[in-house]
């Protein structure tokens, strides 16, 4: 069995004395990898260092998990996060107790379904109690949820029906660029068309607020445009900018949130790549996701923005071909959580 790392003990509070977040860490499909990303991961000494996780999942199976991978530590099960204690060697479990012993790794589970929506509701409440800032996904298999009657695309809708928000937006967060989105998985076409100035406005609003929790107070957010070169005062498109980005602009300034555009959205990302921008919007998928994948999709993280708080998560599924082999990789695992902690440095505001 391999050791635990040699590692300081974790601290309440980080280096400025700010109270490290409390990350409620959901463990997914017990039936995929995120077992066995999860172990690695919280026992990551930059991870202590960062935040406070707490899983909420089964603790046989991480500890069936644990075993796979050779490695020993103290997997603890608690009633909630004030109970939990942060040391070197030891994870958390909110202990569901759902999945059968005899779970197979790797194949499809209605029971492995209903227990990874269970985790999130349960993750839910915790934020919605203000119990936990913030809350990071271990990959759910949307074949095994819809199984279990639970009828939802993913994550980011069953996070905002459990939290009762109607609206959300997806952000990306890289070393470099941060970038959110007004529209997402639409056709172009569709997306011109979604796009109006009061979508644009909430789109901006929800970035700010979730740069100002994550320690920015005065975000610098550049805006771009729809057209070549934000239509170049009228030379290419129909006037798109002027009637559907600048309205949202002038009301969004008058409240003294600082958004700049609309931008040529050629040279914004490198503008913020460079630093002079911490956000950027993007007006459809393909323009935020292509300068951030080449950016920095190694380190890359999806978040989920307009919630009661900030939710990341890995950037791969289920992996049912590899799951319970011990050859998974936790590196994404490892970056959600940094990005989770990073983000969610200012306390959920409980309802």
């Amino acid at each position: 069995m391999n050791a635990v790392p040699t590692a300081a003990p974790a601290e309440q509070s980080g280096t400025a004395g700010r109270q490290l977040p409390i990350i409620a860490v959901t463990m997914g499909d017990g039936a995929g990898i995120g077992p066995e990303v999860i172990i690695p991961a919280l026992l990551n000494a930059d991870t202590l260092r960062g935040c406070r996780p707490v899983v909420i999942g089964d603790a046989e199976r991480l500890r069936e998990a644990a075993r796979i991978l050779g490695v020993t530590c103290d997997i603890v099960s608690v009633d909630g996060p004030a109970q939990a204690e942060f040391t070197p060697g030891r994870i958390n479990v909110v202990d569901l107790g759902l999945l059968p012993a005899d779970l197979p790794w790797g194949a499809l589970s209605a029971k492995a379904g209903d227990a990874a929506y269970q985790y999130i509701r349960v993750a839910a409440e915790l934020a919605l109690n203000g119990d936990v800032h913030g809350i990071c996904t271990a990959p759910l298999n949307k074949e095994a949820l819809h199984a279990a009657g639970h009828i939802y695309p993913g994550h980011t809708e069953l996070l905002a029906h459990l939290t009762g928000v109607e609206e959300v937006s997806m952000m990306l967060s890289t070393p470099k660029v941060k970038v959110i989105h007004v529209t997402t998985h639409i056709g172009l076409i569709d997306a011109v068309n979604r796009i109006e100035p009061g979508l644009v406005e909430r789109t901006v609003r929800r970035g700010h607020d979730a740069m100002v929790r994550a320690g920015v107070e005065a975000p610098v957010i550049g805006v771009c445009g729809i057209n070549p070169h934000a239509g170049e005062n009228g030379l290419f498109g129909n006037g798109e900018e002027e009637t559907k980005i600048v309205p949202a602009l002038e009301v969004l300034r008058a409240d003294g949130i600082d958004a700049r555009g609309p931008l040529p959205a050629d040279t914004a990302f490198y503008l913020a790549g460079r630093g002079d921008y911490d956000l950027i919007v993007a007006m459809y998928h393909d323009q935020g996701h292509g300068p951030v994948k080449v950016l920095g999709i190694e380190a890359g993280v999806n978040l989920t923005v307009g919630l009661p708080v900030i939710r990341t998560s890995v950037d791969h599924g289920t992996a049912f071909d590899i799951a319970g082999t011990g050859r998974a990789e936790a590196g994404s695992m490892v970056e959600a959580l940094r990005q989770a902690a990073e983000m969610s440095s200012a306390p959920a505001a409980a309802r």
